[in-house]
């Protein structure tokens, strides 16, 4: 699942990287004075590399504010999660995600998180003083290795009870073959009940190309793009249980989206000559579901 090309001018080199970028918003959402969430580690994990990153990605401000809003969803859905019952949490792809730290989680909670081997090599060296609130374990593992991914899968089914499983940015990098192969060995297991996983529409994909972002990310390019996702997930024996819309979550925290004030006028125009069908769709540019076996 990793890009094997290293194009130097490029600020992402490969799909690892990602995981400091998306820490270094966290970090920064953690300074605010109105801050929806503290994440005390992200600024430690992150370092200078993540704020490089940043700032030489395209649309800097508008990434960061989906990376606090997604964040939120995913917070409070945990936590449901863990009062209805879950007593083991599979993170795939954790990358620098501190939750196990931040959250308040029950001390008889399994908490664990699965990546490549120097991500939880670096993480456990600059974690190594910080105590988790709950069990936490990491397995070192290349998921796209999908004999390892299955035998790794079962042996946490085998334990636990009740499981959640989350791919917090993981599934966009993954080609729809890849997708669809996960979600039948997540679905497989007897004792899943809920999968976090993000959606993104075709339309914010075709936006995202425009910026410019594309390019930045041709070391960790963005795969996943199915006409109809919710489709998609359907056929692999998935549907939507919960659907939270970045939009609708920021107007219920109240963080409205971060945009120059000119795209603010120029989007405000266009909502006001769109259609009722058009300006509800682009509510729904991305959100973040909670999938549930069919079969429940």
């Amino acid at each position: 699942m990793m890009a094997t090309k290293q194009t130097t001018d490029i600020p992402i080199q490969n799909v690892s990287d990602t995981a400091f970028w998306v820490a270094h918003y966290r970090a920064v959402e953690t300074q605010r004075r109105n801050a929806l969430f503290h994440d005390p580690l992200a600024a430690h994990l992150t370092g200078e590399r993540g704020a490089k990153i940043a700032g030489a990605m395209p649309m800097s401000s508008m990434t960061g504010w989906v990376i606090v809003i997604r964040t939120t969803i995913i917070d409070e859905y945990v936590k449901a999660a863990v009062d209805n019952g879950a007593d083991t949490i599979l993170n795939l792809g954790a990358g620098l995600d501190t939750r196990p730290y931040r959250m308040d989680l029950p001390p008889s909670l399994v908490w664990i998180e699965a990546d490549y081997p120097a991500m939880i090599e670096y993480k456990e060296e600059r974690l190594a003083s910080e105590k988790p609130k709950c069990r936490l374990e990491r397995i070192r593992i290349d998921l796209a290795n999908v004999t390892e991914r299955r035998e790794m899968l079962a042996r946490i089914d085998e334990r636990a009870k009740k499981l959640l499983v989350i791919t917090e940015g993981v599934i966009p990098y993954l080609s729809a073959e890849e997708v669809g192969a996960l979600a039948d060995d997540i679905g497989a297991l007897e004792h899943v009940c809920c999968w976090i996983a993000e959606y993104h529409s075709p339309e914010v994909m075709k936006y995202r190309d425009r910026t410019g972002i594309r390019r930045q990310l041709q070391n960790a390019p963005v795969k996943f793009r199915p006409d109809d996702w919710f489709g998609f997930f359907a056929q692999h024996g998935w549907r939507a249980k919960e659907i939270r819309y970045l939009a609708d979550q920021a107007e219920r925290v109240r963080r409205p989206i971060a945009l120059p004030l000119w795209m603010k006028i120029i989007g405000a125009i266009r909502m006001s000559l769109a259609s009722p069908k058009r300006r509800s769709a682009f509510r729904k540019f991305s959100a973040y579901v909670v999938l549930e076996p069919a079969r429940s």
